[in-house]
């Protein structure tokens, strides 16, 4: 852990040298902090570089240095890039304090809080310096919090500030940068007087990413402006009804933007264009879009801004752990939304409904790359499955088999009879037998699969319940993901293979035979986002089905100590 944090920390800082040397990142200076002539003096003189090497050395002793009355925690990157300096200041150029200061404040557009990087510290310091410019120690406090607050940005915006593998023990998504010294880049990155634009080249280009910011702003006005009113619960609303809560109704969708009519505040008629607007808030929200103002609708209606806010958030902060090293095509399955999309160019091109595992056997986040696709598959049932569902039922009446077209097979390929073995004396775990259940329209997982190998034995998939695609929350699989539309996935898949166009997969399936189509391998991502800009470009929000909103967002809003991510020696 520790290696790989470091080589993280390391890369980091190479990103941002080559994204500071990239043609038409201007550095534009918004916000004109007044910067005190002290910062400018100079930066080698004995009294400072002492005082800087003092503060390196309880860093390094203690773990920790303690600035302005609070401990700065100690990260190797910044004892090494003033050791490198000869312990003379960083941060004596006016131009790179006010990047960094603008650069800081722009974090909260990102989801992140400016606090995180010092900001009133740092507003509080420049105060002191201004007013005893002379003061070594003011100095010294100063810069030493500046380099600290670009460390942490520039590692919250490659790698997040919520460390997903302390959360979930299935996060496989860890990525590894070469090992370079961090502390010479840092400092090229310092000395390129493009400081703003390479922080802001290094976050995520992704549309998902990009929207989701537009998003938040447009939220965050919403909050500043006091949110929109409460919905107070009753009767259903229907088409064509009168009812005194319309009017709050109205107001809500204006505000979030789903009603742009013009029918007057006061009216209380459920008119056809209100309807519409809440089968667009409906849509939104994962509801039936049934235009029926009923309990689902109300409660969705009743979520205050400021929850909004955080789960953009979240899934801004979801996005900057995975959203840098994408390949131009992959897979995504967002498990909240309870949908898969299918991603080219940077875009998202296609998109189908899923059912994703219950409450109990909740479909896992990870990577992986898909190697194959199988038509008319067999499926061999995994031991929990065995264990929880198929062995009960076998102590009870072996024709369960029968009746799902399934086989006992020994370890030499043998069909074995059911009726011939003792059930009760084995688990999922040591049965010495392989139950299979024969391709076909009742196989678990329908015509199609798709294959990533992964320890958790989740995949894409048909299947034969169709009917649930209709289900607003869809957690009825074993952990898998069922895809509502899976050979146009296939089709995409294997596009680039004259041999399989959409007629002759057709002739795969109805040749009932199990075929098998290796093809390049694509990257499978399955995520957690609960908030999310659709194709349609709208923004949607998803419930939090399985819990996991809470502790991450815990995360984001606590302390960040950079030692708690594995970063030191």
């Amino acid at each position: 852990m520790t290696t790989i944090a470091m080589e993280r920390g390391q890369r980091l800082v190479v990103l941002i040298l080559l994204c500071s040397m990239l043609p038409g990142s201007g550095n534009v200076v918004v916000a004109q902090d007044r910067i005190p002539p002290a910062i400018t003096q100079d930066p080698g003189s004995d009294g400072i570089r002492s005082v800087l090497a003092q503060r390196v050395e309880q860093m390094l002793d203690f773990d920790e240095v303690i600035i302005q009355g609070k401990p700065l925690p100690a990260w190797p990157v910044i004892p090494e890039l003033y050791r490198n300096r000869q312990f003379t200041r960083v941060w004596s150029d006016p131009a790179h304090v006010r990047d960094m200061l603008r650069a800081i404040r722009d974090m909260e557009r990102d989801g992140l809080d400016p606090e995180d990087y010092h900001l009133t510290m740092l507003q509080d310091a420049l105060r002191a310096v201004e007013t005893d410019g002379g003061n070594t120690e003011l100095l010294a406090d100063f810069d030493m919090l500046m380099t600290d607050a670009l460390a942490r940005m520039a590692y919250h915006i490659e790698f997040g500030k919520v460390d997903p593998e302390r959360l979930d023990a299935h996060w496989n998504m860890v990525r590894v940068w070469d090992g370079l010294d961090p502390a010479v880049y840092l400092q090229r990155v310092i000395d390129s007087g493009r400081l703003y634009a390479a922080l802001e080249d290094a976050k995520p280009k992704h549309r998902f990413y990009r929207s989701l910011k537009e998003v938040l702003a447009r939220y965050r006005e919403i909050e500043a402006a006091g949110g929109w009113p409460s919905f107070p619960a009753g009767e259903s609303i229907e088409a064509g009804a009168s009812d005194p809560r319309v009017p709050q109704l109205r107001r809500h969708l204006a505000i979030v933007g789903d009603f742009t009519g013009d029918a007057p505040d006061t009216s209380q008629v459920y008119d056809d264009e209100l309807v519409n607007a809440v089968k667009l808030f409906q849509h939104r929200h994962g509801l039936p879009e049934t235009g029926l103002v009923g309990s689902q609708t109300t409660a969705a209606l009743n979520v205050p801004v400021s929850k909004r806010v955080d789960q953009i958030r979240l899934s801004l902060e979801r996005g900057r752990w995975v959203l840098h090293d994408l390949p131009d095509m992959f897979i995504v399955a967002n498990i909240a939304a309870f949908r898969v999309y299918f991603i080219r160019d940077g875009e998202p091109i296609w998109e189908s409904r899923t059912q994703v595992g219950r409450l109990y056997r909740k479909t896992p986040m990870f990577k992986a790359d898909l190697e194959y696709v199988q038509f008319n598959p067999t499926w061999t049932i995994p031991p929990g499955i065995l264990s929880n569902d198929v062995l009960p039922r076998l102590r009870e009446d072996t024709s369960y088999l029968t009746e799902r077209n399934m086989r006992v097979i020994d370890r030499n390929g043998r069909e074995v009879d059911p009726n011939s073995v003792d059930w009760s004396a084995y688990t999922g775990r040591n049965l010495p037998y392989r139950i299979v259940q024969a391709p076909g329209p009742r196989n678990a997982l329908g015509l199609v699969k798709f294959i990533f190998p992964n320890p958790y034995a989740v995949f894409l998939h048909d299947t034969p319940s169709q009917a649930r695609f209709d289900r607003s929350v869809r957690t009825f699989s074993s952990g898998c993901v069922r895809v509502e539309n899976p050979f146009e996935l296939a089709e995409l898949l294997l596009d680039d293979e004259s041999q399989w166009s959409a007629s002759q997969i057709q002739s795969a399936v109805d040749s009932k035979e199990t075929k098998t189509v290796f093809t390049d391998e694509i990257a499978v991502l399955l995520m957690y986002w609960t908030a999310e800009v659709g194709l349609d470009d709208h923004i949607h929000f998803y419930s939090d089905v399985y819990e996991r909103d809470g502790a991450v967002l815990d995360a984001l809003n606590g302390d960040f100590r950079l030692r708690d991510r594995g970063v030191r020696n």
